[in-house]
């Protein structure tokens, strides 16, 4: 029986499920030595938010594939494990939805200055009526510029269109002809995204070439006016230039689901600034998503170490070999 190796605490039937088909060992990755070694002897691994390193590898010559319960792969070096024929798979389709949703909120929340005023009113400050001290800004018939128009940017659209009658401004690296006919969305360079849009959203995967694609530069050229929402990866945005942005009215506030540093660090400038929403990495965290993502992670895992796993495959050159 192939032996796999579990780095995170995984659901009653997706171990029951996985334990039908190989032999399962838990391993805390904090325990990192120990983690290791147990990595050296399997024949894969499931798991996520752990960063696995080429010299992890070394020597874990049986290895033969990886699962991640994620849709990003950033904590993996895809072209070492490609090399090494390691299969990496992760699982795109089933926390689409719910990710969008987290999104969403961040549009409304920032827009509608519901965290802040929500702790107003907690803090027993709501004596009168509201004035023009607390309002916000309308979120329906606004510009939406959506940076990566993939199947979570895709359906934020969904939302922004037909839920509140935006108009959808993209960037992608190939058209998306699904959304320009069903969501009228419009496909622009960033520099025209950036100029136009009420909300800039991020959806982008982390890459070399998408790292602080959100600089100075990029901040002083949105609205005044305009919001950044961020729920792709932390480092997509500099966000020593985002506090910099934030405090100085170079733009409107930020919702915030992912920073360069997670949890983000209790002295972040970004928790004293009340333009900004942070929470804590939730993207895809309803009981719902995170079970089907476990399932998902667990069936590919079974399916790339008997040969046959066909979808939510990273790195396909493995499977050429």
């Amino acid at each position: 029986m192939k032996k796999i190796v579990a780095y995170k605490p995984l659901p009653d039937d997706v171990l029951a499920y996985l334990h039908k088909h190989v032999e399962v060992v838990q391993a805390d990755a904090a325990q990192h030595d120990a983690f290791v070694a147990a990595l050296r002897d399997a024949d894969g691994a499931i798991g996520a938010s752990v960063k696995i390193t080429p010299a992890m590898l070394d020597g874990a010559t049986k290895l033969k594939a990886l699962s991640t319960i994620s849709v990003g792969f950033d904590n993996f070096d895809v072209p070492d494990l490609t090399q090494r024929g390691i299969v990496l798979a992760h699982t795109p389709d089933v926390l689409t939805e719910s990710t969008a949703d987290t999104v969403f909120s961040l549009i409304l929340a920032t827009a509608r200055r519901v965290v802040e005023l929500a702790d107003w009113v907690k803090a027993g400050q709501w004596q009168g009526s509201v004035g023009p001290a607390q309002f916000g800004v309308e979120v329906q018939g606004k510009t939406l510029g959506i940076v990566g128009l993939g199947r979570i940017g895709g359906a934020v659209a969904r939302r922004a269109a037909l839920g509140f009658n935006m108009q959808v401004l993209y960037t992608n690296r190939s058209p998306n002809p699904q959304a320009e006919h069903t969501y009228g969305a419009r496909r622009v360079e960033l520099a025209e995204l950036l100029a136009s849009a009420d909300f800039v959203c991020l959806q982008v995967p982390l890459t070399p070439e998408t790292q602080h694609l959100i600089g100075a530069a990029e901040l002083r050229a949105m609205k005044k006016s305009a919001i950044l929402i961020n729920a792709s990866r932390g480092a997509t945005v500099d966000e020593a230039a985002l506090i910099e942005a934030l405090r100085n009215g170079t733009i409107h506030a930020a919702g915030l689901d992912v920073f360069e540093t997670e949890p983000l660090p209790v002295d972040s400038p970004l928790l004293s600034l009340p333009n900004v929403v942070a929470l804590p990495h939730i993207g895809s965290a309803t009981h719902e998503t995170r079970h089907a993502m476990a399932l998902n992670a667990a069936e590919n895992l079974v399916a790339a170490l008997d040969g046959t796993l066909t979808r939510n495959v990273v790195n396909r050159d493995v499977l050429r070999k």
